[in-house]
C-alpha cells in the first residue's frame, strides 16, 4: 500500500470520530503538496464540509489534531485556505522501502485471469510506402500503452490492422507495372522502400497529367485530376482487385509480401511487436456483410445511386457513407467488420485505438455505428487520440516523398550516439561489438523517450539533436545516471562492500534523500495514473525527474566512502531501488538500458 491508500483509512476514521458520520470515497481527496508549502502530501478539505458543517480551515484543523495524535507516522501539519498539508516522519519512508520494495518487478502489477483484458490496435501502416516518422510516434505510443497497461495489472492483447487495399495500393501497383522494368527488392533495397517509391512515381506522372488536361481544356486541376488517365487505370484496378482478377491479385500479393518483410525489419529495429495482426483484404468482406445486414434491417439507407450511407444527423452528425455506389467499400466498412472480428476472437473488455488526432471523427462514427448495429461492446471503444509529429523543418507528405523514413532516422540515430559517445570517451577498452551495441541502445533510446516524453494529445516537433544530447530531459541522460549506479556496484563489489538488502530505519535523512525516497514511493501510482490516463509521457517525465534528483544526491553525498555503516548501507540500498525504478520506467517505453556508458 502507498501514503495515499494508507492515510485513506485513518482520514476515514477521524471524519467519523470527529463528527459522527461516515465520508464516502470521493469525499477523500489528496493530491501533491505545492513546493511552496511544507508537507509530504495534502487533504483536499472542501469535500468533507458537507459532513463537518464548519470552515474549511476549522475543518482541517480538527482533522489535522486527529491524525498527529492518532497516526505516529504523522509528525505534523499545517493548514492553507481548504488544504491540510501534512508532514510524514521519515521512519515510515524507510519502513515502506524495507518492507515493500523487493526486486526488480517493484511497481508492476500482475494480471491474473480475471482481470480486465483490452486490446490495443497501433501501427495501421498502408502497404503503398515504408513506415515513417509519424509511424514511429504512433508504434512507440501503442508498445508503450500496452506495456504500461499490462503493468497495471491488465490482460492485454497488441494487435495491428494493415490497411493493405484501396486506390492507394493500386497505385503503387499501376506505376510498377508501367515502369518498374520488373524491379525487384534486393539487399540494398527493401521492399517496403521500393513500393513507396513506386507510389511517388505515380504522384509524379498523375500531376504531369492532370496539369496537361486543365490546360488543354480550360479547367481547373480538380476537376482535371478526375478525367487523368491514370486515375482511371487504377480505379478500375481496384475494381478487378474486388473482383479478383487472376493477374491484379498476383501482383498485389507479390508486392504486399514486399512491403510485410520490409515492415518486419523495421519493427525488429524499433522493438515493437504485435499479438495478432489483421488485414484489410479480409476485414472489409466482414464489415461489407454487416452493412448490408443492417441495410436490410433499415439501419442504414441506400441512395438512388445505389451508395449506402448511415444517417446520424439526429445524433448531432451527419451521414456517413458506408458503401459506394459501385459496391467497393470505404474506410469505416473494414473498421466495422474488424471491431466485429476482434470481438468474437478475444471478446476484450475494452478496446483502444492509438491514431492520430485527425480521425476523432471517424471513431465517434464507428462507436455510433457498432451501437446502432446491437453491439453493447462498442460503449469500450476508445480513441487514443495523439497529436501529429514534424520535424524542424515543417510537415511531411508521402506522395511527395518528403516523409522521414524510420529506419533512416534509426541509423542517423544510431551514428549521432556513436559519435557523441566517442567525443565523450567514456567506452575505451570495450570491444566494436560492444560499443556498437551501446550507440544502438543510446540512439534508439534517445529516439523513443524524446517522443515519449511529450504528452500525446500535443502535436510536437521531433528534433534529432536535441533529442540525443547528454544533459537535460532526454533519454540518453537517464541512460546515463542508470549506467552510473551500475557502475557504483561494480566499484563496491571491487572494494568488497555487499549491496544491502535491508537497512537501519533509524537513519535520519537529509532533504534530498527524503524527497528521493518520497519518490521511490509514487512509482506504483504513477504506472496507474499513465494507464488510467492512456499517458506514457506521465511514466517518462517522472524518471526524469527521480534521476534529476539521484544525481543531485549523488554529487553532495558520499556512497562509498561514508563512514557510517548504517547510512552507507541506506545510501547504496536506495540507490539500487532507484536504479531498479529507472529500469523498470524505461522498459515501459520499450528502452533498453546500457550498463556502461
Amino acid at each position: 500500500m502507498n501514503l495515499t491508500e494508507i492515510l485513506n483509512g485513518f482520514v476515514e476514521k477521524s471524519v467519523e470520530s470527529i463528527y459522527g458520520i461516515e465520508p464516502n470515497g470521493n469525499q477523500i481527496q489528496f493530491q501533491k503538496t505545492h513546493k511552496e508549502f511544507e508537507g509530504d502530501i495534502t487533504l483536499v478539505v472542501f469535500p468533507l464540509l458537507r459532513i463537518s458543517k464548519k470552515s474549511p480551515e476549522q475543518t482541517a484543523i480538527d482533522v489535522g489534531d486527529y491524525l498527529t495524535k492518532e497516526v505516529k507516522f504523522v509528525d505534523n501539519y499545517n493548514v492553507v485556505k481548504g488544504f491540510l498539508n501534512l508532514s510524514v516522519s521519515d521512519e515510515f519512508y524507510l519502513d515502506l522501502l524495507n518492507n515493500n520494495v523487493k526486486g526488480e518487478s517493484y511497481g508492476i502489477t500482475v494480471p491474473s485471469d480475471t482481470s480486465e483484458c483490452v486490446m490495443v490496435e497501433y501501427s495501421s501502416p498502408n502497404t503503398n510506402k515504408p513506415l515513417h516518422l509519424g509511424h514511429i510516434r504512433n508504434n512507440l505510443l501503442g508498445y508503450s500503452l500496452s506495456k504500461i497497461l499490462a503493468a497495471a495489472g491488465k490482460n492485454v492483447i497488441k494487435t495491428n490492422i494493415v490497411n493493405d487495399r484501396g486506390i492507394h495500393i493500386c497505385k503503387s501497383m499501376l506505376a510498377w507495372q508501367k515502369w518498374g522494368n520488373s524491379e525487384e527488392p534486393g539487399e540494398n533495397l527493401k521492399g517496403d522502400k521500393l513500393v513507396g517509391d513506386y507510389y511517388v512515381k505515380f504522384d509524379v506522372e498523375f500531376k504531369k497529367q492532370v496539369k496537361e488536361i486543365a490546360d488543354q481544356e480550360g479547367i481547373s486541376e480538380d476537376e482535371a485530376s478526375k478525367k487523368a488517365p491514370l486515375l482511371v487505370e487504377a480505379q478500375e484496378m481496384l475494381r478487378k482487385w474486388e473482383a479478383k482478377d487472376p493477374e491484379i491479385y498476383k501482383l498485389w500479393s507479390t508486392m504486399n509480401q514486399w512491403v510485410y518483410d520490409g515492415f518486419d525489419v523495421t519493427y525488429k529495429r524499433l522493438g515493437v511487436g504485435f499479438d495478432k495482426i489483421y488485414y484489410e483484404s479480409e476485414t472489409y468482406i466482414v464489415g461489407r456483410d454487416l452493412v448490408l445486414e443492417g441495410l436490410e434491417k433499415g439501419i442504414f439507407i441506400q441512395k438512388e445511386d445505389n451508395s449506402v450511407w448511415v444517417d446520424l444527423t439526429s445524433d448531432g452528425l451527419d451521414q456517413k457513407i458506408l458503401l459506394r455506389n459501385d459496391g467497393t467499400s470505404v474506410y469505416m466498412t473494414q473498421d466495422i467488420g474488424t471491431a466485429q472480428l476482434r470481438q468474437k476472437d478475444y471478446n476484450p473488455d475494452k478496446m483502444v485505438y492509438v491514431v492520430g488526432n485527425e480521425q476523432n471523427y471517424h471513431f465517434k462514427v464507428l462507436a455510433l455505428i457498432l451501437d446502432k448495429l446491437g453491439y453493447s461492446w462498442a460503449k469500450g471503444l476508445y480513441h487514443m487520440s495523439y497529436g501529429m509529429v514534424e520535424l524542424p523543418e515543417g510537415k511531411m507528405k508521402s506522395r511527395e516523398g518528403t516523409v522521414v523514413d524510420a529506419d533512416d532516422l534509426m541509423d542517423e540515430m544510431i551514428e549521432t550516439a556513436a559519435t557523441m559517445s566517442d567525443e565523450l570517451g567514456k567506452l575505451g577498452g570495450l570491444e566494436e561489438n560492444e560499443k556498437g551495441e551501446i550507440y544502438r541502445k543510446i540512439g534508439l533510446g534517445a529516439l523513443k523517450y524524446f517522443i515519449l516524453k511529450v504528452d500525446p494529445t500535443k502535436n510536437m516537433t521531433f528534433d534529432p539533436k536535441e533529442s540525443i544530447d547528454f544533459n537535460g530531459n532526454t533519454g540518453p541522460f537517464i541512460q546515463y545516471t542508470y549506467a552510473r549506479v551500475k557502475s557504483l556496484f561494480r566499484k563496491a563489489e571491487e572494494n568488497n562492500i555487499k549491496i544491502p538488502v535491508s537497512f537501519n530505519t533509524l537513519v535520519k535523512l537529509s532533504a534530498k534523500e527524503k524527497s528521493i525516497v518520497k519518490m521511490i514511493a509514487e512509482f506504483p501510482s504513477i504506472i496507474k495514473d499513465a494507464a488510467d490516463n492512456y499517458s506514457p509521457a506521465l511514466v517518462a517525465n517522472y524518471t526524469y525527474d527521480l534521476v534529476k534528483e539521484y544525481n543531485q544526491f549523488y554529487h553532495d553525498h558520499l556512497i562509498l566512502k561514508e563512514q557510517n555503516n548504517d547510512v552507507r548501507n541506506f545510501r547504496l540500498r536506495m540507490s539500487g531501488i532507484v536504479g531498479a525504478i529507472i529500469n523498470n520506467a524505461m522498459n515501459l517505453l520499450g528502452i533498453e538500458m546500457p550498463e556502461r556508458m
